[in-house]
């Protein structure tokens, strides 16, 4: 039972940059413990700081030693999480986070904990948190999580606390949690609680990534390979979807791990119907004003592909075509959205994705006559997640409106599902459509 080799950007150290407490993540880490130590002496004043963990907020799932075994913990650890008495050898106030639903389609819960500055004193500190989760009514094996804090040298009266937190995801269902935290010198605080996951009464038919009673780590890796759906028994359709891969505040440079997941999300519960049996992507950054990544029309959406094109974006970079004439970037997209309505390989849908466009110029009208009227469906998902502090519509809006499409702005988790609900429950309606007014003898061709 090894610890997880995976390690986020903040790994193993401490404090993050004074931006990162409003920015709710970590900053740039110090190369090392004497620059950790400067900034603790230089912000000691600060009433609250961050203790930055390995692997970010998320939890290392543990492994037993082989298949279908269960995980050993150390015998001080196993006590202290069977015997179910909270502890405060390290005085710690530990603060469950309510559970809430995610675009990934999994419940996102975990705690908060905070430690007086002045109980980490001393040359230096490593805490361990290790904890564990089961359902309530599970027969299974507990999943049990760990996560370690280095902390470098406090002097000591150092005011302020340190916060830390974790994150793990569920399913459905009434869970209890027994959780520990220990230092070096194996002083302990412990706490236990427990929590119920669960979708209301309005949107049970939304389809959970996660079963009920199911518990994982929080954070997956985004590009993984998609399972191949099972073949619908008609012949499928065959869709194009643009995705724009842009912050969703157009004065930031890059696109924030949030924006990127949820627009991800979409293309796996679309690449997940089995009525859809083609998928042509291209995504492309209106800001460099280049396709990033195309995908012809193939059975599976190459996700790992996708995302190494993506790590080709360099945030605060403009391209050499933006810095051309007034409204490149309305005449960059006008041409791609031209390319693409009118290759030779016509879908049976099209579907927009992605953060809103403004444009100083939009889309002539003219322009859009000029492609003609499209024999397909049109949509537009558009990623929104303050829709108030941003109402108007923008380049694409007007496109899909041109085209009398459908748009849907998703700004919360059930949002995305009843937007990709609509949308392929559109394209199977046209799909049935366009098979009753085959011939009959249409079936008696030859393969």
């Amino acid at each position: 039972m090894g610890p997880s080799q995976n390690r986020s950007p903040c790994t193993d150290s401490f404090f993050p940059s004074p931006a990162a407490k409003t920015a709710g993540s970590c900053g740039r880490v110090p190369a090392s413990c004497k620059a950790a130590r400067d900034w603790s002496a230089r912000f000691a004043l600060s009433v609250v700081l961050l203790l930055c963990p390995g692997g970010g907020a998320a939890q290392n799932l543990m492994r037993g030693a082989g298949p279908n075994t269960p995980v050993r913990l150390f015998y001080p650890d196993e006590a202290v999480l069977d015997l179910r008495e909270p502890r405060s050898d390290v005085p710690c106030t530990v603060t469950p986070v309510k559970p809430t639903l995610d675009f990934d389609m999994r419940f996102h819960t975990g705690y908060e904990v905070t430690v007086p500055m002045r109980e980490l004193a001393g040359k230096g500190n490593q805490l361990a948190i290790v904890f564990r989760v089961k359902a309530e009514g599970s027969h299974g094996e507990a999943s049990y999580f760990w996560q370690r804090w280095q902390v470098p040298g406090i002097e000591e009266e150092t005011p302020g606390e340190a916060q830390l937190h974790g994150a793990f995801a569920t399913g459905e269902g009434k869970y209890h949690v027994d959780w520990l935290m220990r230092d070096f010198d194996e002083r302990f605080c412990s706490a236990y609680w427990d929590f119920q996951a669960s979708l209301p009464a309005r949107d049970r038919q939304i389809r959970l990534a996660l079963s009920p009673a199911m518990v994982d780590a929080a954070e997956v890796e985004n590009f993984q390979p998609e399972p191949a759906a099972a073949p619908a028994a008609e012949i499928g359709s065959h869709l194009k979807i643009l995705i724009h891969f842009a912050p969703m505040n157009p004065r930031s440079s890059a696109v924030e791990p949030a924006d990127s997941s949820a627009l991800v999300t979409t293309l796996r519960a679309i690449a997940r119907e089995p009525s859809i049996r083609h998928f042509s992507v291209v995504a492309y950054n209106l800001q460099q004003m280049r396709v990033i990544y195309r995908q012809e029309y193939a059975e599976q959406i190459d996700f790992p592909a996708l995302g190494e094109a993506l790590r080709s974006l360099s945030p605060g970079t403009v391209s050499v075509n933006a810095l051309g004439p007034a409204h490149s970037d309305t005449e960059f997209l006008t041409e791609l959205i031209r390319q693409e309505m009118q290759a030779e390989k016509e879908p049976d849908a099209l579907v927009f994705l992605g953060p809103k466009v403004m444009l100083d110029k939009d889309i002539s009208r003219e322009a859009l006559r000029q492609l003609g009227e499209p024999r397909f469906s049109v949509f537009y998902i558009n990623y929104n997640l303050y829709p108030q502090a941003n109402p108007w519509n923008d380049a694409i809006s007007r496109t899909v409106k041109f085209f009398r499409g459908f748009e849907y702005t998703v700004s919360y988790p059930r949002d995305l599902w009843f937007a990709v609900t609509d949308v392929l429950s559109r394209i199977k309606k046209q799909q049935t459509v366009r098979q009753s007014r085959q011939p009959e003898t249409q079936s008696l061709r030859p393969q």
